[in-house]
């Protein structure tokens, strides 16, 4: 029966670039010695891509996606929780009982978990809002076209000026997102907290340790980004790999770079 998670937040060490490329390795290791578990996780999301792309095909609508990119957020901790605790488990040298995983999992349903993904969701409709006041300030007044068959409106001056802010704006959002959550979601299944202290405190570290957790930021959008082009067949790998590199930068964080750290708590 695994322990009662610990109460508190623990006290946080340094990150260099060193512990980066340190959570990489470790988060490689434990892809190898467990891919069934990345096929299942990272499979979601890559069946999900292909659903997006065949129903747009196949009813030339896109509005829809919306919703879609809506449902992601919902499911996307409880999948990253899913890759922590396998690379804990493989850290502790317990087994990777299928049951035992997905109960983990099940169970974050009834802590903090769901708080914290609602927050996201928040943030999301909230940058889907701007993003319209956006398009209609520069290009409300202008004549349309088919975006889907021309991209001429997009090259106007108005529609660079709109394309140059959105991007600034979606990458302010992307970034808050990115402060609140990189070790708030390994800190709620390692420790009994509210979701508020931890993502206080995530964002807090990043803003202690702009330059590695900012080149860390850089790293995870480039090769997710990378991934989804091969149609996001890459996401069999880079998911799994940033799930458990994420997972070790925070337990080499908290606990030190020797492996078996801490107990269990789940």
């Amino acid at each position: 029966m695994p322990d009662t998670p610990k109460p508190g937040v623990p006290e946080l060490g340094p990150v260099d670039i060193s512990l980066l490329k340190e959570a990489l390795r470790r988060g490689w290791g434990d892809l190898k010695r467990a891919p069934g578990f990345a096929l299942v996780f990272a499979g979601v999301y890559v069946l999900g891509g292909w659903m997006m792309i065949w129903v747009t095909w196949i009813t030339g609508q896109s509005y829809w996606l919306v919703f879609a990119a809506i449902g992601f957020p919902l499911i996307a901790p409880f999948a990253a929780v899913g890759f922590y605790d396998i690379s804990r488990r493989i850290e502790q040298g317990r087994p990777l009982d299928w049951m035992q995983i997905f109960s983990v999992i099940l169970r974050q349903s009834r802590r903090q978990l769901p708080s914290i993904s609602a927050i996201i969701i928040v943030v999301f409709l909230f940058w889907f809002f701007l993003a319209h006041m956006i398009f209609a300030l520069f290009l409300g007044l202008s004549t349309m076209t088919n975006v889907s068959t021309s991209y001429d409106i997009y090259l106007t001056s108005n529609g660079l000026m709109m394309l140059g802010v959105g991007t600034l704006v979606g990458a302010g959002f992307a970034t808050l997102l990115y402060m609140i959550t990189v070790l708030s979601l390994p800190l709620l299944l390692d420790r009994e907290i509210d979701f508020v202290t931890a993502m206080i405190t995530s964002f807090q570290y990043v803003q202690s340790h702009p330059v590695p957790m900012f080149l860390w930021a850089a790293f995870i959008a480039v090769f997710t980004f990378v991934s989804m082009l091969p149609g996001f067949v890459g996401l069999f790998l880079s998911l799994p790999l940033l799930g458990h590199a994420t997972w070790h930068l925070y337990d080499m964080i908290a606990y030190g770079t020797a492996p078996h750290g801490h107990p269990a708590a789940a």
